[in-house]
């Protein structure tokens, strides 16, 4: 069965889709217009989604996800948490005081955030983090002498704002944040069980429990080591909302003690815990060549001479003045299932030449569907469409995640651990896509006959693989494993978002399909990762 959006919370993502095919840049003045209609919608969907979800009540409470494996940390001791102040302290009297306290004048904007922060922490720094690779999903517009400014994370607030978060830089993001969630999880979850140190509403009685909350231990406060390690990974991904991203883990942070779930000295500590897991994966993507991956023109001449001396038709810009290729060295960047090596070693062979017979008999598909658009394809496109200003293909499988483990009722521990190997998928994916595409550095079918008119835009970097398939392939791999009932929705999907680049005019039938192969092969990586993690024992 066709997967197709809901009416409460997909509703606004096709509204968007629409808004987004307007067409090409063509002044500066548009663009800053359209930066503000990115801003407003994906930050309307946010408040929508909001109201969708109930608050966590996880159906199973993970108590032993302390012991399941990492990604980075060595082991969950790896940082030290320092052992709570004793309950019979005065401070600690104090500190329940303050819980009271809080709870005899709550405001109507507090009751906000917390039945914001109540439908899950893992979820709502999700939807944070989508919500800034949307409204920094936004290609530099051109300087007067037609060349195209680049970003810099040294200068964030001058134009072009840093980050472009394209797709490959929005996949990196997705998977540093969750990994650093799950990876602060269970090194909250095994100091939860060393110090067994009992929830404020049971040590004072008197306290109101204002949401479900797990009754097991409260120090480290998940929640707060949880969004520590999110809120650091944030603020180095997107160094321009620095204020806007401490504005929420504070909120966050104090929800947890007006619900009676936590004490102050519980989410200081834990935050202090989370930065530090952090830290590791801040210093990892300082050195993961990310930073390398927009390359220089000497780099972007040499992978077309490269297409050229092998006889081969290279790909071009499609814009005007031609843009350079999009981050074309990011198969270089080093990922996290798969390394260099690895990367290079699953390359899959050449997609058929230009001018031979099987080329031709593609090109004339893609030819077809774009004279002989229907309605219900077009709503494909659209759909999966994902282009500037949204969340990116990563996200939007990323929002699908989210919405089913609504229904799950996954604990804190699970989620992270679900959308950290979802995203690691993603982020592999988006390498091995990129490698693929920049190594061969085939032509889009509009380029090699201009008859084609695309019912998208065109991506500005070449065709085979399609990113699309690759990321679809390897996320519903993934959420096939988690969510086994679903497994032949999440692999419909999946195809679905993947002809929509046939069905749009954007990619050969040889892109998808190798592309969707691909994407299958990265995404058993983290599914055999899963079933040695631990959490399913």
């Amino acid at each position: 069965m066709r997967h197709t959006p809901n009416d409460d919370g997909r509703r606004n993502w096709q509204m968007r889709m629409s808004i987004f095919r307007l067409g090409k840049i063509t002044s500066s003045i548009w663009v800053v217009g359209l930066i503000l209609v990115f801003v407003v919608a994906c930050k309307r969907e946010v408040e929508d989604r909001t109201d969708l979800f109930p608050a966590l009540s996880p159906s199973k409470l993970d108590t032993g996800a302390g012991k399941w494996s990492p990604v980075l940390l060595t082991s969950p001791e790896e940082f030290a948490c320092a052992a709570p102040i004793l309950t019979s302290s005065p401070n600690y009297k104090l500190e329940l005081l303050e819980i009271k306290s809080w709870q005899q004048r709550l405001t109507s904007e507090e009751l906000e955030q917390i039945h914001y922060w109540s439908a899950g922490t893992v979820l709502r720094w999700n939807e944070i983090l989508r919500e800034l690779v949307a409204k920094y999903n936004l290609p530099p517009y051109q300087n007067p002498d037609g060349s195209y400014p680049i970003p810099s994370a040294a200068n964030p607030l001058a134009y072009p704002l840093f980050p472009f978060a394209n797709p490959p830089y929005a996949a990196r993001a997705y998977a540093y944040v969750s990994v650093a969630q799950y990876d602060a999880a269970v090194a909250a979850y095994h100091y939860k069980s060393k110090f067994q140190r009992p929830r404020p509403f049971v040590s004072d009685p008197s306290i109101k429990l204002l949401v479900p909350v797990v009754n097991d231990f409260a120090y480290p406060s998940e929640e707060a080591v949880i969004s520590g390690a999110a809120a650091t990974m944030l603020k180095l991904l997107f160094p321009g909302d620095q204020e806007y991203i401490e504005k929420k883990l504070q909120e966050c942070l104090n929800v947890r003690i007006m619900v009676g779930a936590n004490t102050r000295s519980e989410t200081e500590a834990g935050v202090v815990l989370g930065e530090a897991v952090a830290s590791k994966f801040v210093n990892r993507a300082r050195n993961d060549r990310a930073s390398k991956a927009v390359g220089t023109p000497a780099d972007w001449k040499k992978l077309s001479d490269n297409v050229i001396a092998r006889g081969e038709t290279p790909w071009v810009s499609l814009e005007t003045p031609p843009r350079p290729p999009m981050l074309p060295l990011f198969g270089r960047v080093i990922g996290m299932l798969l390394d260099t090596a690895d990367v290079i070693a699953g390359r899959p062979a050449p997609p058929p030449a230009v001018n031979s017979a099987k080329f031709n008999e593609e090109l004339d598909e893609v030819r077809f569907y774009s004279k002989n658009a229907t309605r219900e394809r077009m709503k494909i496109v659209h759909f999966w469409a994902d282009g500037a200003g949204t969340y990116t293909p990563p996200g939007h499988w990323n929002a699908i995640a989210c919405e089913d483990f609504v229904n799950q009722k996954f604990s804190e521990a699970r989620w992270a651990r679900n959308l950290a190997l979802i995203n690691m998928a993603m982020f592999d994916a988006a390498i091995c896509c990129w490698d693929v595409k920049n190594f061969y550095f085939n032509p889009r079918p509009s380029q090699v006959n201009p008859d084609i008119k695309t019912l998208t835009g065109v991506p500005n970097f070449p065709a085979y693989t399609s990113g699309h398939s690759t990321f679809s392939g390897a996320a519903a791999s993934v959420l096939a494993y988690i969510i086994p009932s679903k497994s032949a929705e999440y692999i419909n999907m999946a195809d679905e978002a993947s002809k929509s680049r046939l069905y749009g005019a954007i990619h050969y039938r040889s892109d998808i399909e190798v592309g969707m192969e691909m994407g299958k092969a990265i995404g058993a990586k983290a599914v055999f990762r899963a079933k040695n993690d631990g959490a399913d024992k």
